[in-house]
């Protein structure tokens, strides 16, 4: 029994990346009309997630009205959708195709040169969309921080899709940061995407929408570590396709103090999430780690 469920497993997971690449192929716009239908049907029917969601809007915004939340918990399902189908054409599609649809626009000289950088990469749907859009402007190697899914042919085929373009290496959280920051020392940029609730191991409570969040201080260390600049990358969902904002350096970051700079960190991208809500990965229980004694808010 448990080999026919892994050969079924398999197979669907075949037929999931083949119908990926066939939709590589397809008009944008078909492309992200059908990503509007799976983010309705996703709100109907992952009501677990549909209530994360709404409590993150709650906690978050606690000056909009239930209507306001409810509707953008519908957007962000339907944001969450479209993102992933766009993975097809991220991954399949020919390279000019992927030109053409992201575009990098704002502080670009900032990735040129050599200089050390640590990259902030925020939880926004148009994360890969980031990856493949900067990789086409700056070819030398970057690195980062890769945890391998459970499924080996989904894990092979994320992994291709994010190395399709430039050159970047993962490292796993085993490798420990001697690697990592010998990398960075090198000029070899390091995206970190700090911004969730990964327990309460290495993390720091400090503010994020008013309320106390654990957070990984890893961008501050990997800074101070690395001797590097921080560089903020906002890629937004656009009905063309994805603009990547390349925002400028961050004067006097790091400092000496981690939690100071760990609480500027998610200040800063408190304004990030503020222009766009619901691109934002609110599906994620980013309040689930309370400081001891608190009750869970889910």
């Amino acid at each position: 029994m448990k080999t026919f469920r892994q050969m079924a497993s398999r197979l669907v997971t075949r037929g999931g990346i083949a119908f990926m690449q066939v939709l590589a192929l397809v008009p944008l716009p078909l492309t992200r009309g059908l990503g509007v239908v799976l983010g309705w049907v996703l709100y109907g029917v992952v009501g677990s997630r549909r209530r994360v969601v709404n409590t993150n809007f709650a906690l978050c915004f606690p000056q909009l009205s239930a209507d306001e939340r409810r509707k953008l918990t519908l957007q962000t399902f339907v944001y969450f959708a479209q993102a992933w189908l766009d993975r097809a054409w991220l991954w399949h599609a020919p390279k000019a195709w992927v030109q053409r649809r992201v575009r990098v626009t704002g502080a670009v000289e900032e990735l040129e040169g050599t200089d050390p950088t640590v990259i902030f990469l925020p939880h926004f749907f148009g994360l890969d969309a980031a990856w493949a859009g900067v990789a086409l402007q700056m070819p030398r190697p970057s690195t980062t921080i890769y945890t391998d899914q459970s499924n080996k042919l989904v894990d092979r085929w994320i992994l291709r899709g994010r190395r399709r373009f430039g050159n970047l290496r993962l490292f796993g959280r085993a490798a420990g940061v001697k690697p990592i920051v010998a990398a960075l020392r090198e000029g070899q940029p390091l995206y970190l995407l700090p911004d969730m609730d990964f327990g309460p191991d290495d993390s720091v409570f400090v503010p994020f929408y008013g309320l106390q969040t654990a957070t990984v201080p890893s961008l501050s260390r990997f800074a101070k570590l690395g001797r590097a600049k921080v560089l903020p990358l906002v890629p937004r969902i656009t009905p063309t396709g994805y603009e990547v904002q390349v925002l400028p350096a961050w004067a006097d970051f790091p400092t000496e103090d981690p939690v100071v700079d760990t609480a500027l960190m998610n200040e800063r991208l408190q304004g990030y999430i503020d222009t766009m809500p619901a691109q934002y990965y609110w599906v994620h229980k980013r309040f689930k780690t309370r400081p001891e004694g608190e009750p869970s808010l889910y």
